[in-house]
């Protein structure tokens, strides 16, 4: 490995204070598309992710389980917006896939034999974009197209 990489990959393993499950996580520094020097977070650690997870074995109503899964996504600190064949989530990387996890967990402790989860994993590194800008892009599009 040369200096440089050397010099720009510091794996210190520290405690994140936003991460309530209390992860060691790698900071990483590497160039981007314009030669920026960056962080590893900056680059991949935030992520907008729908998750629809179905219980399987617990009977035609699934909304038990999906409540305990709410719960646990707002234990973590995260803010889900729940729609009819999913929740929508949005925060760095480990926190979101440790509360995939911890859903999972919790489902199971209550009874659920098998779960079958669906996730939509969405990353971008050219600016940060949170799910609500996403929706008001095309609400402003909406709102400006002549009627049809």
């Amino acid at each position: 490995m040369t200096p440089e990489v050397e010099s720009a990959l510091s794996l210190r393993p520290h405690r994140e204070a936003s991460d309530p499950f209390g992860a060691l996580i790698e900071r990483r520094r590497t160039r981007c598309h314009s030669g920026r020097l960056l962080n590893h977070r900056e680059i991949t650690l935030q992520v907008s992710v729908e998750i629809c997870l179905v219980p399987i074995g617990v009977g035609v109503s699934v909304s038990p389980y999906v409540a305990t899964c709410q719960r646990v996504l707002e234990q973590a600190g995260l803010t889900g917006q729940l729609h009819a064949y999913g929740t929508n989530v949005e925060g760095d990387w480990d926190v979101v896939m440790r509360a995939v996890k911890a859903c999972h967990e919790a489902v199971h402790a209550q009874g659920a034999p098998r779960i079958f989860t669906t996730l939509k994993v969405g990353t971008r590194t050219d600016r940060k974009q949170a799910l609500a800008d996403k929706i008001r892009s095309v609400e402003d599009r909406l709102a400006s197209a002549p009627d049809a």
